[in-house]
Protein backbone atom coordinates (compact mmCIF):
# COMPACT_ATOMS: atom_id res chain seq x y z
CA UNK A 1 0.00 0.00 0.00
CA UNK A 2 0.85 3.62 -0.74
CA UNK A 3 -0.15 6.79 1.07
CA UNK A 4 -1.03 9.61 -1.37
CA UNK A 5 -2.14 12.35 0.65
CA UNK A 6 -3.61 10.57 3.68
CA UNK A 7 -5.30 7.49 1.37
CA UNK A 8 -4.11 3.91 1.66
CA UNK A 9 -3.89 3.06 -2.16
CA UNK A 10 -2.86 0.23 -4.30
CA UNK A 11 -0.26 1.69 -6.08
CA UNK A 12 3.00 0.09 -5.52
CA UNK A 13 4.36 -1.10 -8.87
CA UNK A 14 2.93 2.47 -10.55
CA UNK A 15 4.60 5.50 -11.99
CA UNK A 16 4.39 8.70 -10.47
CA UNK A 17 2.53 9.39 -13.66
CA UNK A 18 -0.03 6.49 -14.09
CA UNK A 19 -0.93 7.50 -10.23
CA UNK A 20 -1.58 11.21 -11.59
CA UNK A 21 -4.00 10.31 -14.48
CA UNK A 22 -5.59 7.65 -12.49
CA UNK A 23 -6.41 10.18 -9.70
CA UNK A 24 -7.40 12.90 -12.19
CA UNK A 25 -4.54 15.19 -11.76
CA UNK A 26 -2.98 17.16 -14.52
CA UNK A 27 0.60 16.87 -13.73
CA UNK A 28 1.44 20.38 -15.28
CA UNK A 29 -0.52 21.73 -12.15
CA UNK A 30 0.61 19.88 -9.41
CA UNK A 31 3.56 19.10 -7.34
CA UNK A 32 4.60 15.72 -5.77
CA UNK A 33 6.63 15.17 -3.05
CA UNK A 34 7.56 11.57 -2.33
CA UNK A 35 9.08 10.32 0.67
CA UNK A 36 9.36 13.78 2.45
CA UNK A 37 11.70 14.24 -1.02
CA UNK A 38 10.03 16.79 -4.16
CA UNK A 39 9.79 14.90 -6.65
CA UNK A 40 11.35 16.12 -10.19
CA UNK A 41 8.31 16.85 -13.12
CA UNK A 42 10.79 14.65 -15.36
CA UNK A 43 11.02 11.84 -13.07
CA UNK A 44 7.14 11.47 -13.08
CA UNK A 45 7.11 8.63 -15.60
CA UNK A 46 10.12 6.96 -14.33
CA UNK A 47 9.81 7.56 -10.37
CA UNK A 48 8.06 3.62 -9.34
CA UNK A 49 6.01 3.57 -5.98
CA UNK A 50 6.81 0.96 -3.81
CA UNK A 51 4.62 -0.27 -0.75
CA UNK A 52 5.34 1.69 2.23
CA UNK A 53 5.70 5.08 0.46
CA UNK A 54 4.43 8.36 1.33
CA UNK A 55 3.03 10.47 -1.42
CA UNK A 56 1.86 14.25 -0.90
CA UNK A 57 0.06 15.65 -4.58
CA UNK A 58 -0.39 19.48 -4.03
CA UNK A 59 -2.43 21.12 -6.64
CA UNK A 60 -1.28 24.78 -7.89
CA UNK A 61 -4.24 27.33 -7.02
CA UNK A 62 -4.51 30.93 -8.66
CA UNK A 63 -5.91 33.78 -8.10
CA UNK A 64 -5.57 37.68 -7.17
Amino acid sequence: MVMINGEARQAAGKSISQCLKEMDYDPRTVAVERNEEIVPKAQYEETILQDGDTVEVVSFVGGG
